[in-house]
């Protein structure tokens, strides 16, 4: 995906879901997840290990299709092998797009996922991907 679709799919979307959400400070999950807030977006946290408890103000669920309000990023911290089965969750809760953060890289989500009309974005962070493009708020 080329930086002018990267930085328009960033502007489009309002809600996002990050699948393999952490309480844990030191994990890269929970500082994307601060950054991607005060970036003003809706940020859902997905962990079956913390659903019904709240990190950073939000509501924990623990899947995709637990989430009462429609999403339309996935925002994947999961290993490549688990990407297949959130792309498939993704598809079927209505998501726009599928990121897939730096490391996850699985070919066969993102056709599944570009099949069934979403926009994949792989092996990137967008807390890397907005300050770089331009977009910080």
């Amino acid at each position: 995906m080329q930086d002018n679709e990267i930085a328009s799919l960033l502007q489009q979307m309002k809600t996002i879901a990050l699948v393999g959400a952490s309480d844990n400070p030191a994990r890269a999950s929970f500082g994307v997840m601060a950054y991607l807030l005060s970036q003003g977006y809706q940020v859902t946290p997905v962990s079956p290990k913390l659903a019904g408890q709240t990190l950073l103000g939000q509501q924990v669920y623990a899947k995709l299709a637990d989430i009462p309000h429609s999403i339309d990023m996935v925002d994947v911290f999961r290993n490549s092998e688990a990407a297949y089965a959130v792309a498939q969750e993704a598809i079927a809760i209505g998501a726009k797009a599928l990121w897939l953060q730096i490391g996850v890289i699985n070919e066969q989500a993102e056709a599944l996922a570009n099949e069934a009309g979403l926009k994949v974005v792989m092996d990137r962070c967008p807390k890397i991907e907005i300050p770089r493009l331009g977009l910080e708020r």
